[in-house]
């Protein structure tokens, strides 16, 4: 049942509930809160309205709907009662306020509100830069925003942080209760070992991305590199760097997750993108301060942005993947000139450096190359072969001399050592 009341007061509105309760029998005093709605009146005020009476049928409240009309109009208040089945288990009292009537919600809120029982504000769009100096937020202790909904999310979250009072919350929290439970359970498994850094990737402007980000460099104190996805929308992939590999929770479609831990197979888990109802049904669920939600905030600075990190990269457990190791190249290596003639004022270790690492045939083609400095070799080893005496007893008589007119022969001397072990 829907009743209109244009023009009317608050006393009006009062009036009328009670005569709704006395002749319909709403039992008002099975409320156990008062949910006050702060926005501007137009199509989203209805979405609100909705979603408030979706989450009464977990909490039976009172619903008050401040929508804010035009500001350059005559003064006027225009009331709507709703009870029944257009009120979901709560009764529902939409307050359009026009004129300089519009800035003044909380006087307007005060006189409908249910004695002794708490008071919680939600800003289902824009919120005030410090919800808690609100005079609508003053009233309430709880006071429930959704960063997400504003026109720039990362900032409103950076204020949400410079602005935080203990009964503060956003809705861009409670989407992460379930990737929360999803990476703790995931810690319940074998093997037992700490995290050494994680990376959360979803889209640039998702605050949830952000917050998560933030616990995890919180509670983990390890890293934590916040980077923009390639695709999907809101939170999609969070990557836990261990020394046995990498724990991973991907969500590409924004519908089902997917959990992949070293030596586990793939579990496949429900992480469907929470719609405003639930959210605020679970936040109506405690009236005491979050202070995990208060840990989150004040680590955000912790967080590093940067891009999407490489494949290979995580496949490596985080670590930059290794150089990849010179392997022997099977075909032979042609020596070069300067090469064979290593012990001509050069030495045999920077004469042929791919000689040296290839394979044998590498270092036989070099040899079948270099007849100079074999037969050196031979000299200097007193080879007994024939035809090396007349040339030993040359080299003997003539080593005075040889000394004298060509020094790099008396280099080469030393070479066979060098030439020997490249071979």
């Amino acid at each position: 049942m829907i009743i209109d009341l244009p023009s009317t007061t608050t006393s009006q509105v009062n009036s009328k509930l009670v005569q709704i309760r006395e002749e319909g029998g709403a039992v008002t005093l099975g409320r156990v809160l008062t949910l006050v709605i702060v926005t501007d009146d137009g199509a989203k005020t209805e979405e609100a309205v909705e979603a408030a009476n979706d989450a009464s049928r977990e909490h039976p409240c009172r619903v008050i709907v401040v929508a804010r009309g035009a500001r350059k109009a005559a003064p006027r208040l225009d009331a709507q009662i709703r009870v029944g089945g257009d009120a979901g288990a709560s009764e529902v009292i939409v307050l359009r306020l026009y004129g300089e009537l519009a800035n003044e919600g909380a006087s307007c809120v005060v006189p409908l509100l249910l004695p002794d029982t708490p008071v919680v504000a939600w800003w289902p769009n824009e919120a005030p830069a410090v919800p808690a100096e609100d005079p609508i937020g003053q009233l309430a202790q709880r006071r429930i925003t959704d960063a997400a909904a504003e026109k720039n999310p990362i900032r409103a979250l950076e204020q949400r942080r410079a602005s935080y009072t203990p009964g503060d919350t956003d809705l861009a929290w409670t989407r992460l209760t379930l990737w929360r439970a999803m990476l703790a359970s995931a810690f319940d498994l074998p093997p037992y070992e700490k995290v050494v850094e994680a990376e959360v990737s979803g889209e640039s402007d998702s605050p949830s991305t952000d917050l998560l980000a933030a616990w995890l460099a919180a509670y983990l104190k390890v890293p934590v590199k916040r980077s923009k996805a390639a695709r999907g929308e809101g939170i999609v992939d969070v990557r836990l760097v261990r020394r046995s590999g990498v724990v991973e929770l991907s969500r590409p479609d924004g519908k089902v997750g997917a959990l992949n831990q070293p030596g586990q197979p793939e579990r496949r888990v429900a992480l469907q993108r929470r719609v405003v109802r639930d959210c605020l049904a679970e936040e109506l669920r405690r009236l005491d301060p979050d202070e995990v939600y208060d840990t989150a905030l004040r680590a955000l600075g912790k967080v590093v942005r940067g891009r999407t990190a490489p494949k290979a990269a995580v496949a490596a457990g985080g670590r930059k993947p290794a150089p990849a190791k010179v392997s022997a190249d099977p075909k032979p290596v042609e020596a070069k000139p300067s090469d064979v003639k290593a012990g001509e004022g050069g030495s045999a270790d920077t004469a042929a450096p791919a000689a040296t690492a290839a394979a044998p045939a590498a270092a036989k083609a070099a040899d079948a190359k270099a007849p100079a400095a074999k037969s050196v070799a031979a000299k200097a080893s007193g080879a007994k072969a024939s035809g090396a005496k007349p040339a030993a007893k040359a080299a003997a008589k003539s080593r005075t001399a040889s000394d004298a007119k060509a020094p790099t022969k008396a280099k080469s001397a030393k070479a066979p050592g060098k030439a020997k072990a490249g071979s």
